[in-house]
């Protein structure tokens, strides 16, 4: 593994962490995990996360790409597009047009950029397998532009590990703590670190009686689905408001 100095984290709620919590219910996840593996082994090491949840491609591009760009860490990760990808009036050519822009000037300021071929979601989510042509999209330029950048890629798409419920929150779209920490374990295999366990070991998948998962969609529809489809339509984000949980480019603690 090379010997980096500095890392900065781009995206939304993927990479901000959501919904791996400390007990003070701030958000940790893979990012903070791949980072303080990172500092373990090189002093004063340094580390930004951008991230907010919610967020588009556009809003991704124009409030932190140019900022990671500045700071030239040596490792910036790079993860978006999904939210876009899950609205019914998604433009895949601006989409895609914004991936290009953000990972080529990603490239051009840091030694090192890590890309994630997005975990598939159509044998986990009722109704996800009409998203598969948009996803095959995204995925075809992120593997593009990994060969033209000579970037790392970490192939979450590929892991049946990500269709068991246990590495899901509650609201079926969040990775839980089990979840990061195995994102976190896949990058930084893909960075070249020594395993320390099996991220993709598979995980068993409980069977639902039918009147038992009905009733679990009911709750899940009231709970989560309802207000997700509420701020969709009244143009809301969960990120509305919010600023990056570590903003500077500050050694790790």
């Amino acid at each position: 593994m090379n010997d980096y100095t500095s890392m900065v984290a781009v995206g939304d709620s993927f990479t901000e962490g959501m919904s791996d919590f400390r007990p003070d219910g701030g958000c940790r996840g893979w990012a903070d995990l791949v980072a303080e593996r990172l500092a373990a082994d090189t002093p004063g090491f340094a580390y930004a996360n951008l991230a907010v949840r919610g967020k588009l491609i556009r809003q991704i591009v124009d409030e932190q790409v140019d900022t990671a760009a500045a700071m030239r860490p040596h490792l910036v990760t790079f993860a978006g597009g999904m939210n876009d990808v899950m609205r019914p009036t998604c433009d895949m050519d601006a989409l895609t047009a914004r991936v290009r822009y953000a990972i080529g000037t990603l490239a051009a300021a840091a030694r090192t950029v890590v890309l994630f071929r997005v975990i598939d979601p159509t044998r986990r989510m009722r109704g996800a397998a009409r998203l598969l042509p948009r996803i095959n999209r995204l995925l075809a330029v992120v593997d593009e532009l990994a060969v033209s950048h000579d970037a790392v890629v970490v192939d979450l798409f590929s892991s049946r590990v990500f269709d068991s419920p246990a590495l899901w929150a509650p609201d079926r779209i969040h990775l839980n703590a089990e979840g990061h920490r195995r994102v976190a374990e896949a990058t930084l295999r893909a960075l070249g670190a020594p395993p320390t366990f099996e991220w993709d070991e598979p995980l068993p998948t409980p069977t639902l009686r039918r009147r038992d998962r009905a009733a679990a969609d009911l709750r899940w529809a009231g709970t989560h689905a309802g207000p997700w489809i509420a701020r969709r339509l009244t143009g809301r984000s969960s990120g509305d408001s919010r600023t990056p949980k570590r903003p500077e480019l500050d050694p790790f603690s």
